[in-house]
Parts: structure tokens; C-alpha cells; sequence
């Protein structure tokens, strides 16, 4: 294993750990989707997920969002087992994720799309007492984004960044501990990624971890402040983006 793994990486958790991941498995038929993974990662950290296609990244995701369940392991989340709780709990609990192709309600407005996972998260948990509150938090996101000015507008009238800003925005309507944003860049401009850059550095400002899973390396250097990289279902190394892209074992992986 690299040589940059340390005790973090190893998945000795400490007091300020948000998530810890021990030992965990998923297998599909006899493939091993993932094996023994475990990571720690604290509140208020910036960590980059990467790796070739096909080395587990999306499966390691779903089994913490509760999409899929690990046949092995466990998944800790603010200090509760997760194992056993479906999707939306976990989310009411603070763990949000956007997608790598956006989800929006295709017929409700800009506002609504905002409404709805407002609705079903912080409103459930009784931390919004009213529709004002409501309208005043999906106002609010939406200006976050720079879309308040589209609040009435379609889906179908954004730009391609727009509508990876509306799938942040929603994220964020659960008013999340950790957002998980996968591959949040894909497809964008240089200008349009600094965009996003901007926007996910400053809502871990605001004191959510991130947890950014991205192809385009210069965007995940950029942002991250600890990289992790898995290769074939298997964790290969875990630290100081920098000293990370060193190990040869990862150059081996990009680079055969």
C-alpha cells in the first residue's frame, strides 16, 4: 500500500470525524466491487475521490448514500452506525450527494426544484417553522448558485453550468453535514469550472465537508485538500494531493 497512507487513511477515527468507512465490501455476483475500504474523513475537510473508470467510485458512494448495501463493513456517519437506514434517512441525517447528470424536476420551476428537497429534509426535521422560511431558504440557495433571477424559469432554460449549479442548490436544500459532488465539472469550460471551484470552496467556508469526486485533475488539485485513489475496488493511497500524484503505484494506474 503507498506509502503516503497514515492513520487517518487507515481508518483510525479521531473526535472530529465525520465519516468513517471500516472495512468495507459490495460485490456484484462473484465480482469484488470493493475490498476493504476503509477512510476517515474529518469535519470541514475538502477530499478528492479519484480514480480510472471502473475502480469503484460510484459503488463506494452508493453504499455510503445507502443506494447500494455493502455486504461487508460498516459506514459511520456523525457518530451513528448507518447500516440498515434507507437512502432518505441518511439524508435527513445530513449526508447529501449531487449527480454527474443532473437530476431536476424537468416541469417544476427553478423555486420549486429548490421547494421540494426543503420540504422533505430541514422542514421534516422541524429546524423551518413556516412558508416563509421556506421561501426565504430556497431564495437564498438559489442567489448562492446565481440563480435567483431564474427562480420562475424551467429547467430546460439553463446552460449547461447553470443546471450543475441548480443540482448543487439542491443538494444543499437538506442543509447537509458532508455533500458528496460527483464529477460536478464534467463537460465545462475552463471558466465555467473555475465557477464551481468557487462555489464548493465557498460552502465548505460556510462549514460543510466535501467530498469531490472529478476526472479533471487540475480541478481536484486545486480543490482538494487530501486525495484518495482507488484502483480496481481497492484503496491504493491516501494523503497530500502532491505527495499522492508521486506514489508510484497511483503513477502506475494513470500511466500504466
Amino acid at each position: 500500500m503507498s506509502s503516503v497512507m497514515n492513520s487517518v487513511a487507515n481508518g483510525t477515527m479521531t473526535n472530529t470525524d465525520l465519516l468513517q468507512i471500516d472495512n468495507l465490501g459490495k460485490r456484484f455476483g462473484g465480482f469484488v466491487a470493493l475490498e476493504n475500504i476503509a477512510l476517515s474523513v474529518a469535519a470541514g475537510e475538502r477530499l478528492g475521490l479519484i480514480g480510472p473508470n471502473g475502480s469503484g467510485k460510484s459503488t463506494l458512494v452508493n453504499c455510503i448514500c445507502g443506494t447500494l448495501k455493502n455486504e461487508q463493513g460498516a459506514v459511520r456517519f456523525d457518530g451513528r452506525k448507518l447500516d440498515g437506514l434507507e437512502a432518505h434517512q441518511r439524508t435527513r441525517l445530513g449526508l447529501a450527494r449531487s449527480f454527474q447528470l443532473p437530476r431536476p424536476f424537468v416541469s417544476l420551476s427553478l423555486a420549486d426544484n429548490i421547494r421540494i428537497p426543503l420540504l422533505y429534509t430541514v422542514a421534516a426535521r422541524g429546524t423551518i417553522h413556516s412558508a416563509r422560511e421556506v421561501e426565504d431558504r430556497c431564495h437564498h440557495l438559489l442567489g448562492e448558485v446565481g440563480l435567483e433571477a431564474k427562480a420562475q424559469r424551467l429547467p430546460r432554460d439553463l446552460t449547461q453550468v447553470e443546471m450543475r449549479k441548480l443540482e448543487l442548490a439542491r443538494a444543499m436544500a437538506a442543509q447537509p453535514k458532508l455533500l458528496i459532488a460527483d464529477e460536478a465539472m464534467a463537460g465545462l469550460t475552463h471558466s465555467e469550472i473555475e465557477e464551481i471551484l468557487t462555489l464548493l470552496s465557498r460552502l465548505n467556508d460556510q462549514g460543510v465537508t466535501i467530498i469531490l469526486i472529478e476526472h479533471i485533475m487540475r480541478a481536484v488539485m486545486s480543490f482538494s485538500r487530501r486525495l484518495v485513489v482507488l484502483v480496481s475496488g481497492k484503496k491504493i493511497a491516501d494523503g497530500a494531493p502532491d505527495a499522492v500524484m508521486r506514489d508510484p503505484e497511483v503513477e502506475r494506474a494513470y500511466l500504466g
